[in-house]
Parts: C-alpha cells; sequence; structure tokens
C-alpha cells in the first residue's frame, strides 16, 4: 500500500483552509459563493474542525500554529512543569488567572467561533447542489458532532455555558447578545442529544472499518458513530462527578439573574443513576466497538506479551500504520478520537532531552518539560504495588510502602533490564528509587543515568544534574528540566525533527478506565470494575488484583491510582483532579524534583521545584471580561 500517496491524498482535507477560516457568511451571495460546489463545501466542513485541540503544540496554549486551542493542562497539573517562566500553565498554577486574561479569553472565544462555523455550514449546506448521494446528511452530521464536541470543551473548562441556537455575528444587535447561561443539566443534555442525533442522521458508523480509510469526504479524521459514542461516555463522566452533580457546595448558588439555578440539586439516587448512565454508555462502546478495530494495543516478542512495547506504542501514533486494523501491534487499534495534522517537532524538542555536546543534532533538543516527582512516585513497582502511600506535613517527605521493595537512598549494583524482554530499563549506578519500576515507567520518565532512546548515532546517557549534558548549568540556560526530569511519554524514536506522528487524544484504555470508576460509583462490587482495570494492568505488565494480588480495600483509589499512571501527560490529570473535587489537596502546594542546581550526591535530594496555588474558584475558568461586558445577561463564575 502507498502510504505517501494515502498521506498527500489526505492532507487537503484536515489541514487548515486559510481562506475559509475566518470565512463567516454574511449575506445569501456570499453563502451561495461559499457551497456553490461540493469541493468548497467540503472546505467549509474542514473548517469545521479546525478548532479542535492540538494538543502536540501545548507549549503555545492559546496560540502556537493551529488555531489556539492546544491546553494548558499537562504542566497545569502536578504531572510536569515547563522551564520558561513566561509559560502559559503558569497563569493557571500560580494563581494569577482573570477574567481579563487571554488565555481565558481564547478559549473561550476559539470554541464558540467553531461552533458558529459549524452552525452555518448545519444551517446552509442545503444551498449547495452539486452534493453526491449522502454528503449532506453526512456533512451535517459531521458538523453537528464537532459542535457538540466544543460545547463538552466548554462546559469543562467554564461549567454552566449559554447554547447559541443561531450563529452570531459582529452585526448582531445589542438585544441579540443579551444570552444567559444554561444550565449544567441543561447544556449536558444537548450535548448527549446532540450527538446522538448525529448518530443517527448521518454519521459513518465505523470508519476504521469502512474499507475507504484513506478518502477526502469520508476516510479516518471525520467524526464518525464510535467517535461521538466516545464523546457520549466522556459527557457523561462529567455530568456524574461531584464538580458537576451538584457535590461542591461553592457553586451551589451560582444563579441567573432570573433565579435559575445554573448547577442541580441532586439526592444520592439522582447521583447513583448519572454514574450509571456513564456505565451503561461505556460499556455500550466496549460491547460495539471493541475487536471490530478496536482494541488495546498488544505487541509480543518472542511470543511473550511485551508489556512496555504494547504501552509505549498505544500513544504513539504513526501515520505510516493508521489503517492497521488487522491486529493489535499498532496504536490504530487503540485510537479513537486524534488529529491528523499535528506537526510534532514541537512536542519531541520539549521531550528531548538538551544532550549538550553529544554533537549530534538528531539527540540535541531542550529537556523543557519536566516530568515532577509526584508523578514519578505514582508509578508502581514491578510487583505492582504503590511506593509511596502519600507523604509527611512537608508534602515532600515520603511514606513509603514498605511491603512494595521501594528503596529511596543509594545506587544500584547492576543493571535492571526488562523481566519479559531483557531490554536495558535502568543502567547500573543510578538512584534506586528508579530501580524495578513498572515498565510504563520507563516508557514515560527520563531520569538521571538513563539510557536515551535515539541509538541510531551511538548510546548516549542522558545526565541532568548540574553539569550533566543536559542539566542548567551547560549550553542554552533557557533550555533545560527544571525538576531534574524529561517527560518521555510520545518522546521520538529517531530525529527529534521527523514528523509521521498523528495526535492521539482518546483512546481504548481511557474508555476502560471510564467504565471502572462509574460502574465502581454506581454498583460497587460489580466484576467488571476489577475485569477492566486489570485488562489495563495485564497490559502493562504488573500483578492482577484478586490475583496475585488481593482486591484493593479502596477500590475508587485503587481507579484513580491506575487512571493517572496509565493516562499521564495525556491533558487527562488536570481534568480528573478537578471533576473529582479534590484539586485543593493535590494543586495547592508544591511540586517537587531534583536539586538542578547541583551535582554529585546533592542533586539526589527532594526539592521545591514550584509553589502552586489553588482556591476553590479555580475549578472552572472565568467567563471572560470582555464577554461579561458585552453580554450583561451573563453571571460570572463563583468566586471571580
Amino acid at each position: 500500500m502507498n502510504y505517501k500517496y494515502i498521506l498527500i491524498f489526505l492532507l487537503p482535507f484536515f489541514f487548515s483552509c486559510s481562506d475559509y477560516l475566518d470565512q463567516v457568511p454574511q449575506d445569501i451571495l456570499t453563502l451561495e459563493k461559499t457551497f456553490e460546489s461540493r469541493e468548497s463545501s467540503l472546505r467549509y466542513l474542514a473548517s469545521v474542525y479546525t478548532y479542535m485541540p492540538d494538543e502536540f503544540d501545548q507549549r503555545s496554549p492559546g496560540g502556537g500554529r493551529g488555531q489556539g486551542t492546544a491546553g494548558a493542562w499537562v504542566a497545569g497539573s502536578d504531572e510536569a512543569e515547563y522551564v520558561w517562566e513566561k509559560h502559559a500553565s503558569n497563569i493557571v498554577t500560580n494563581g494569577s488567572l482573570n477574567p481579563s486574561t487571554g488565555l481565558v479569553e481564547t478559549y473561550w472565544n476559539k470554541y464558540y467561533k467553531g461552533i458558529r462555523t459549524a452552525t452555518m455550514l448545519i444551517d446552509n449546506l442545503h444551498l449547495c447542489k452539486l452534493l453526491y448521494p449522502g454528503d449532506y446528511e453526512q456533512w451535517v452530521a459531521e458538523a453537528r458532532a464537532v459542535r457538540a464536541m466544543y460545547y463538552y470543551y466548554l462546559l469543562r473548562l467554564y461549567g454552566p455555558i449559554p447554547i447559541l441556537d443561531t450563529p452570531l455575528s459582529e452585526q448582531s444587535s445589542s438585544t441579540e447578545l443579551q444570552i444567559p447561561r444554561n444550565s449544567v443539566e441543561k447544556v449536558g443534555n444537548y450535548i448527549l442529544s446532540e450527538l446522538q442525533t448525529a448518530i443517527e442522521t448521518g454519521l459513518i458508523d465505523n470508519i476504521k472499518l469502512s474499507g475507504n480509510h484513506t478518502s477526502a469526504d469520508k476516510g479516518l479524521g471525520h467524526i464518525d458513530q464510535a467517535i461521538a459514542k466516545a464523546f457520549k461516555v466522556q459527557t457523561r463522566m462529567l455530568l456524574a462527578s461531584d464538580l458537576f452533580n451538584g457535590s461542591n457546595a461553592y457553586f451551589a448558588n451560582l444563579s441567573n439573574e432570573d433565579g435559575t439555578k445554573l448547577f442541580p440539586n441532586y439526592d444520592s439516587a439522582r447521583k447513583r443513576r448519572l454514574w450509571a448512565d456513564a456505565a451503561r454508555e461505556a460499556k455500550e462502546f466496549i460491547d460495539t466497538y471493541v475487536g471490530k478495530g478496536y482494541d488495546l494495543t498488544r505487541i509480543y516478542t518472542g511470543g511473550k506479551l511485551d508489556p512496555y512495547l504494547s504501552y509505549r506504542e498505544s500513544i504513539r501514533g504513526y501515520h505510516s500504520e493508521m489503517t492497521n486494523f488487522s491486529n493489535t501491534s499498532t496504536s490504530a487499534i487503540e485510537m479513537i478520537h486524534f488529529r491528523i495534522d499535528s506537526p510534532t517537532d514541537i512536542l519531541q524538542y520539549d521531550r528531548t532531552p538538551k544532550h549538550f555536546g553529544v554533537g549530534r543534532a538528531a539527540y540535541e533538543a531542550s529537556s523543557a518539560l519536566g516530568a515532577s516527582q509526584e508523578i514519578v512516585d505514582s508509578y508502581f513497582m514491578s510487583n505492582g504495588l504503590k511506593p509511596i502511600v502519600g507523604y509527611e506535613s512537608d508534602h515532600k517527605t515520603p511514606l513509603i510502602n514498605n511491603n512494595s521493595g521501594y528503596v529511596e537512598e543509594g545506587f544500584s549494583n547492576s543493571d535492571y533490564l526488562d523481566p519479559v524482554t531483557g531490554r536495558l530499563f535502568a543502567p547500573a549506578g543510578v538512584l534506586n528509587a528508579w530501580v524495578n519500576r513498572e515498565p510504563r515507567f520507563y516508557a514515560d520518565i527520563t531520569f538521571d543515568g538513563q539510557r536515551w532512546l535515539n541509538t541510531s548515532e551511538g548510546v548516549v546517557y542522558t545526565s541532568t544534574q548540574f553539569s550533566g549534558n543536559s542539566g542548567k548549568g551547560v549550553g542554552s540556560s533557557n533550555d533545560y528540566t527544571k525538576t531534574g526530569y524529561v517527560v518521555r511519554k510520545s518522546a521520538p524514536l529517531g530525529n527529534w525533527r521527523e514528523g509521521n506522528r498523528i495526535n492521539i487524544q482518546l483512546r481504548l484504555a481511557q474508555i476502560y478506565l471510564d467504565y471502572a470508576e462509574a460502574l465502581n460509583e454506581s454498583d460497587p462490587g460489580n466484576p467488571d470494575i476489577l475485569k477492566y482495570v486489570n485488562l489495563i494492568r495485564e497490559r502493562a505488565g504488573i500483578p492482577l488484583y484478586g490475583g496475585d494480588l488481593p482486591v484493593p480495600s479502596e477500590m475508587r483509589q485503587a481507579i484513580r491510582d491506575e487512571r493517572r499512571v496509565e493516562l499521564a501527560f495525556e491533558t487527562n490529570r488536570y481534568f480528573d483532579v478537578r471533576r473529582w473535587c479534590i484539586a485543593e489537596q493535590t494543586e495547592n502546594k508544591p511540586i517537587h524534583g531534583m536539586n538542578i542546581e547541583k551535582n554529585g550526591p546533592d542533586f539526589f535530594k527532594r526539592t521545591v521545584v514550584e509553589n502552586r496555588i489553588f482556591e476553590k474558584k479555580n475549578y472552572f475558568f472565568p467567563i471572560p471580561e470582555r464577554d461579561m461586558n458585552i453580554n450583561r445577561a451573563l453571571v460570572q463564575n463563583t468566586g471571580w
């Protein structure tokens, strides 16, 4: 199969169409021009997709090379920290966010612009008289689904929001612009209803099995029923969670000027039903699609499951393998929602260590995205147990699980090898804390003394100590890791400039964990809870609950622990701690790392990297001040 041909065929649809991005027809002549041909209508459909988040460019939240919807979520959570002080995530974590902050305005304006663009297509595609049979139904359904997804992104970030039934423009009258916020329940039901309508009225069922993967009008990259159903799961997970189901008292009195309550007041039985709805939706997705183009990525080496490769490759998303759905050896089998057109060099530069002085450009980048000590501590040991179960009151001194085999001090005397394949996980001489960990740890974290992934031009070992090849004290003072660790997940296996990557934003492992969480909240003790958590653990190569390990007494926490590791650095943690209403505990404290100002023994001391601030109001972004001034019917989020 000629993959280069496929890529050329796909790109015209999925790359930004500059002539159409800002085209918002205002009169019948412009409308007729926009939808005068099938080709022009298809380009306009492409513009509807433009505002989907490009999470490969988290260096530039609210800006960058896309349409400004890349998130500040990885470094905005307790997972990581960017080296650059002016990075937008610092506005989130240092308490300086406010209603006039550019980031606050950007997401609001961009997603509503996407909503407006989608509505224009829905309302006007009938003007095109040159469509093929089925085009109208499919493209309108796609625009409807994408519009619902934009509302989902707004809901999880700002809370209850206005639903716009008709497209507005700068020429709209002041009266037309006075639109109050809709309640959480109405917004959630609208998203679910719109997704379901799209499913029933035109979306392709399962593009993976359609045999039409590469076509510009019906191929991969279009929203199909599978993606729409997955976003129904995500929406129900939001609605059932404490931040949205009325459990957070801080937002209980948020109301419109007419007294309409924006958050629900459900009893415990109603909350349980919301979780049951989420579990049902997730199980329906699993039953419909697993084994039919979807499964967990599983790679076998020497006839044995290779957990390290299976997990690592599940998120890589190669263009050249994107149509391989015949087995579980590629990430294509696991990916659900993704962007085809995202350039990868920024992400790969940020996650490739500096390697100053190595003399090979393919190895030399920035170390800019540093993993926190807190996420490092979260990965399990090879025996499946947590090494750290909490911290002393200083938030730094770890409470070690003595049954786990974790050793905090000292250095290893021998190489630690992958027990399945014998590949090198941790070279001799590294800190004992980084030895005997689970395979996901070695796929996700670059630590001092670790061998770099790219060995095509020779073996290089990364040193993040002050004078090390990737330390603060060498080369550019603007490129180093602030934590002594570098995020390794999604880092390049070759030259950091190389592309051939798909931006996977939602994969099957998340649906499995969604199902386990929702089922545990609605039907605790159901055997499917253990089944689907264990499917994740089995793929990760660690012992299963109810097998080699006892069933956790606190299953909710066990599911959250699994989710934190499996979905690390995939933009979930930021929103998870908020919907669980635990951000006051996880985000309002320092994050730590190694002491990057030192070499030798002093480097290996837990050190405060940043003191972070989180107040109750920070569960949601504020409504932009500019929009509050224009739309006087809007009420501000509590605390702002």
